[in-house]
């Protein structure tokens, strides 16, 4: 089938306030109508339920904000940077701030391919005592390995080891309120989950704030953070 697409423009943004409890899917949902409503000259899939060419580097998990979300989109038309995102801008949804818009090379690896580590901020208030807080980190640090089950496809449980997912770990304390930076692997088949991370400390991640604050791709010769 022929190219139709002429321009692959990056969009950086944060996922901030009410967005929390938006579903990755809801988000997806978000920027569609953004593009529509903002008449982006945006690429669409062939076939009865035709859809924007768009793409997402990592999803979000419900409960977590962002500052560093990344997204491609493909143009049929080609357009400058900053003129796309002032017509996003015009349209954009409450939660949803736009950091930065580039073009991209059309055939650059899928963003899924190229994301390589994340880093999250998890603020702890309450749920757990401060002495328990620091002896389960501390424990997690000098753990050879932290086995955990998840669900896999078709409702299977899959064991895995959490620890070589985690590259970093620092807690600090501010007036009893705890922050916990966990630097995290992000790869294909090889994901560090803050939520999972949090359950392995006795924390519901509902309660607790999670705010992703860095995501790491490599572009081959160089690596680029968001």
């Amino acid at each position: 089938m022929q190219q139709t697409y002429v321009q692959r423009i990056r969009v950086v943004f944060r996922k901030i306030g009410a967005t929390r409890y938006t579903s990755h899917l809801d988000v997806a949902r978000t920027w569609e109508r953004i593009l529509n409503r903002a008449k982006v000259p945006v690429d669409y899939s062939h076939g009865f339920n035709r859809r924007p060419k768009m793409q997402f580097a990592t999803a979000t998990a419900l409960g977590t904000t962002s500052d560093c979300e990344v997204m491609d989109i493909w143009l049929r038309e080609e357009r400058e940077p900053a003129e796309v995102q002032e017509m996003m801008q015009s349209r954009i949804a409450p939660g949803i701030e736009i950091r930065e818009v580039y073009t991209v090379k059309t055939k650059e690896a899928s963003l899924q391919a190229m994301t390589r580590e994340t880093t999250f901020r998890a603020t702890i208030s309450e749920g757990i005592s401060a002495e328990a807080l620091k002896a389960g980190v501390d424990k997690m640090i000098a753990a050879e390995s932290i086995i955990r089950e998840r669900k896999a496809k078709k409702g299977k449980i899959k064991s895995y080891d959490l620890r070589p997912l985690i590259f970093d770990l620092a807690l600090e304390e501010h007036d009893g309120i705890f922050d916990l930076t966990m630097r995290l692997a992000l790869e294909p088949g090889k994901t560090g989950r803050p939520d999972e991370l949090l359950k392995q400390l006795g924390l519901d991640p509902l309660d607790v704030r999670i705010h992703r604050i860095k995501l790491v791709l490599d572009h081959g010769d160089k690596q680029i953070t968001y």
